[in-house]
């Protein structure tokens, strides 16, 4: 079993950028893939970025792209997803997951709650 809790949430102005943070217990990190998620109010949960296990490989939604970095530090069993340029359209709930392979799908084994982003225009 692996948990995992989100942190670094929160209301930004449109331009700004967040850090999130995705920290694992349970099991050590390094042994999944992991992915960051997003939904919005009255929208279905959406992919935006995923890590390979090693690092070595990243993916991201097209709407994401050029705007945010998924990254891990395997030692401190955490994954992130430094956000830059923030548009209102990023408002959401956003999620990491853990999987013992990498996909842009949904079909990842382990799920956190939950962080809020608002972006303001």
């Amino acid at each position: 079993q692996v948990q995992l809790v989100e942190s670094g949430g929160g209301l930004v102005q449109a331009g700004g950028s967040l850090r999130l943070s995705c920290a694992a217990s349970g099991r050590t990190l390094s042994s999944y893939a992991m992915g960051w998620f997003r939904q919005a109010p009255g929208k279905e949960r959406e992919f935006a970025a995923a890590i390979s296990w090693s690092g070595g490989s990243t993916y991201y939604a097209d709407s994401v792209k050029g705007r945010f970095t998924i990254s891990r530090d395997n030692a401190k069993n955490t994954v992130y997803l430094q956000m830059n340029s923030l548009k209102p359209e990023d408002t959401a709930v956003y999620y990491c997951a853990a999987d013992s392979v990498v996909t842009t799908g949904n079909e990842y084994d382990y799920w956190g709650q939950g962080t809020q982003v608002t972006v303001s225009s």
